[in-house]
């Protein structure tokens, strides 16, 4: 006769996961695959944090908002800068550039990343005009015929009819000094993208330009002062961020819309997945 004892129900209860067991589990689970996520986008990226929520509105191409565009609550992946080079608006529009025909976020040209004459403030994202180079005796303009001047006047390929009462006419830096090399930049919204951030090359009278947290006029953006560059967009789901930290009124009613859909669709697609398969099994059983 053997002397071990049947397994009663008291030791199957000890066997079982007490609920909080089974909670601390379910976090573990769920900040495992965050970090994992996280990771992924860090070495993908390059930057770290790999993503950014838009804030403002400096970007919209619509009133409403659209996808293509950067707008109020949009999730940004942020490629570094080390990983690839900045293509302006004059190298995308410049028939003889390489780059010639290169777009991103709905326009010739790449949207960066920068800080404010490299200060802590927030962030600025916001479209690469053009890049102004130092050779020693002048200045180059990429993008342009402009080498070796003085002082950088050009007139770019952009229409600012817009927002200037049908006056059609193109963006244009005037008898412009640079305070050194760097990128010019401006919000596709700003005046219809004819306000340039930096101040000092703002000629036509399209808005006073930037200033940072200490009031300075915002210079040429620095190659050092460049957080990233923008890639993929998320649309929407930033505005949860916003709205929790008290910043969301830039976001539009149907970027909310869109996101109470998206939010509808996650929470009810486990539900169906777990029907359609409850199906596929009664099938089988059926057979």
């Amino acid at each position: 006769m053997s002397d071990e004892e049947p397994i009663g129900s008291d030791s199957y209860d000890h066997m079982e996961s007490s609920p909080r067991d089974l909670w601390v589990r379910e976090v573990m689970l769920a900040g495992g695959l965050v970090v994992l996520l996280l990771g992924s986008l860090w070495i993908s990226t390059g930057s770290f944090p790999p993503m950014v929520v838009v804030e403002s509105s400096s970007m919209m191409h619509d009133d409403e908002g659209g996808i293509g565009s950067i707008d109020p609550g949009d999730l940004i992946l942020v490629m570094s800068p080390d990983r690839l080079d900045v293509i302006t608006f004059a190298e995308a529009t410049d028939e003889g550039n390489e780059n010639f025909g290169y777009e991103s976020h709905g326009m010739p040209g790449d949207v960066i990343i920068y800080r404010k004459n490299g200060g802590q403030d927030t962030p600025v994202i916001h479209r690469a005009l053009l890049q102004v180079v130092e050779n020693g005796s002048g200045w180059d303009v990429p993008g342009t015929n402009l080498r070796n001047v003085q002082t950088v006047s050009v007139t770019l390929d952009y229409d600012c009819l817009p927002y200037h009462g049908g006056s059609a006419y193109k963006l244009r830096i005037e008898n412009w000094v640079p305070q050194h090399s760097g990128f010019l930049t401006s919000g596709d919204n700003n005046y219809g993208g004819c306000m340039v951030d930096q101040p000092s090359a703002n000629s036509q009278g399209q808005g006073g330009g930037l200033t940072d947290g200490r009031g300075n006029p915002v210079q040429p953006v620095k190659q050092e002062w460049i957080v990233g560059v923008a890639s993929s967009e998320i649309p929407w789901i930033g505005s949860i961020k916003l709205l929790t930290s008290g910043t969301h009124d830039s976001v539009t009613p149907k970027s909310w819309s869109y996101l109470s859909v998206t939010i509808l669709l996650i929470l009810a697609a486990p539900i169906v997945f777990e029907q359609l398969m409850t199906g596929t099994e009664s099938r089988d059983e059926e057979e």
